[in-house]
């Protein structure tokens, strides 16, 4: 252990590598981003919802007394309209479910795993063919939303490339007839240039509000919402949300109905494509937020425990070239994966084997230095290791070698 078993802490640390660490604390995150979610939508909506159910009761005694009906053949006969309207009957006239542009609608709304449930398979014939059907379209969809954050990057990219060297040719350090690569070459030379996550996620967040509003201001006056209405029910779309509330394109008949549709069409596709991106970016945010978080934590138990090991080891040989703690920034993902890099930061004294693979040195260099300490080279040579900056040797071996030449020295 690298507490030399003084720490309870960082023995719990050394059995839950960084990946589960990261885990379990995204998890213990969600759960409380769900609590606290729930309990304000159980604060607004839940009054309301009361409201709603003891108006829907006062109808109901009403339209009972009003047309001498029970309450059990009233009850009976909504459940039927429940029923009914589970297969696509609505009181107003609206389009035909399953004719062939609202089957495409329909399984433009399963590959894109928005599933508004307003169309839904009622045979089992169809509810088999949707699980297979289901299957393999959601994965190529979500297959194709990553190339499309890909893409995005690589633009991204390019432009940034391409302004740099406009603003190089203007200062006259470029030449104006540089011609550029093709091919590898021209990906390669975009390798340097891949922007930041911060500038690929406003970016995102700018492109999905500018066609939310855009989507909005044609939902509005052509289905009838409000504007707000439109706001949300593009980003219960965009999101693939899907909650069924509110769904577009489903009267029987629109005003430029042909032109409506593939608007609608193009205004989903692209705000799918924009809000999923964006929801990958910021969970890479998150990620490096946690690994923030796990940094933060593991440099407060590291300190405590190496200064409880310095204060019972003082006495220690310490390794010659210990790695000074690695800068872990907020993009690194990983912390302290390793025992042996633990065992480095407490100082403890670490094998051959560790040795080895951390300063990369080979058996045949270690037995040339072993022969010349032998042979009396290193005090012969003091002045020209220090010129060279090895300081007699690498390594923890060359430091008690260092320590037995001073002690012949002062005898």
């Amino acid at each position: 252990m690298a507490c030399g078993g003084g720490c309870c802490c960082c023995s719990s640390a050394g059995r839950l590598n960084a990946d589960n660490a990261r885990f379990l604390l995204l998890a213990v995150l969600i759960v409380l981003y769900m609590l606290c979610g729930a309990a304000v939508f159980s604060a607004i909506e839940l009054p309301t919802e009361r409201e709603a159910k003891e108006r829907w009761e006062e109808r109901l005694e009403n339209f009972t007394r009003r047309h001498n009906l029970s309450r059990a053949e009233l009850r009976l006969f909504l459940r039927e309209y429940e029923e009914a309207n589970v297969a696509g009957i609505r009181v107003d006239d609206i389009r035909p479910r399953w004719d062939f542009t609202g089957a495409f609608y329909f399984v433009g709304t399963v590959v894109s795993t928005i599933g508004f449930g307003m169309t839904t398979p009622a045979t089992v014939g169809g509810k088999i063919f949707l699980i297979f059907y289901g299957l393999i379209g959601c994965a190529g969809t979500i297959l194709f939303f990553n190339l499309f954050l890909e893409r995005l990057i690589t633009v991204i990219a390019y432009v940034m490339k391409s302004c740099h060297e406009r603003q190089l040719r203007r200062k006259g350090v470029l030449p104006h007839n540089g011609r550029r690569g093709s091919g590898t070459s021209e990906v390669d030379s975009l390798a340097g240039w891949k922007p930041s996550v911060y500038y690929v996620m406003l970016i995102l967040c700018v492109a999905s509000l500018i066609i939310s509003c855009c989507a909005s201001a044609m939902y509005t006056p052509i289905e009838g919402w409000s504007y707000f209405d439109s706001l949300y029910f593009c980003f219960v779309a965009f999101s693939t949300i899907g909650f069924g509330d509110l769904v577009s394109s489903q009267n029987i008949k629109y005003e430029s109905q042909g032109l409506y549709r593939f608007g609608n069409f193009v205004f989903i596709l692209m705000g799918v494509c924009c809000i999923y991106s964006l929801f990958n970016v910021i969970s890479i945010v998150i990620k490096q937020s946690i690994n923030w978080i796990l940094k933060k934590l593991s440099c407060k138990c590291c300190h405590r425990c190496q200064r409880r090991l310095f204060r019972s080891r003082r006495n220690v040989v310490m390794p010659g070239n210990v790695r000074s703690q690695r800068n872990i920034s907020i993009e690194t993902d990983v912390v302290n994966e390793s025992d042996t890099d633990g065992r480095r930061l407490s100082g403890e004294m670490i094998s051959m084997k560790d040795f080895l693979a951390s300063n990369k040195v080979s058996l045949a260099i270690m037995q040339k230095q072993l022969s010349e300490t032998a042979n009396g080279y290193p005090r012969q040579m003091s002045c020209n290791s220090k010129q060279n900056g090895f300081s007699g040797g690498v390594g923890a071996l060359a430091i008690m070698n260092n320590r037995l030449a001073e002690t012949s020295v002062d005898r």
